[in-house]
């Protein structure tokens, strides 16, 4: 096991996250300050520019999106898939996204 320093994923939750309606379901997504946080920190890491107390908070920014992505993934199996507007989903967004669903073939 990796022992790695974050800050607590939960932490993040109250102001971070938002649930977006799509189809008959609700996914969990970031809101517009937490996705603009992470992608500033995901630029500072590629130049190796993250201070002593970013680093932390991006491990906790990225294992909060793995844990939702993978709530997300589960919902969209049990859900009806009903696949309205996708594009609308993502409006005004960047091309990167850190909660998405994949609906596998049934």
């Amino acid at each position: 096991m990796n022992t790695q320093l974050m800050v607590k994923p939960s932490s993040l939750m109250l102001q971070g996250l938002k649930m977006v309606e799509f189809g008959n379901i609700y996914l969990f997504r970031f809101t517009d300050d937490l996705q603009s946080r992470m992608e500033e920190l995901i630029e500072r890491k590629k130049v190796d520019l993250l201070t002593a107390d970013e680093i932390p908070e991006l491990a906790g920014i990225i294992e909060l999106s793995r844990i939702f992505t993978l709530i997300n993934a589960q919902l969209s199996t049990q859900a009806k898939w009903c696949p309205i507007a996708l594009d609308n989903l993502y409006d005004n967004e960047l091309n990167i996204s850190a909660n998405t669903a994949t609906l596998q073939n049934t």
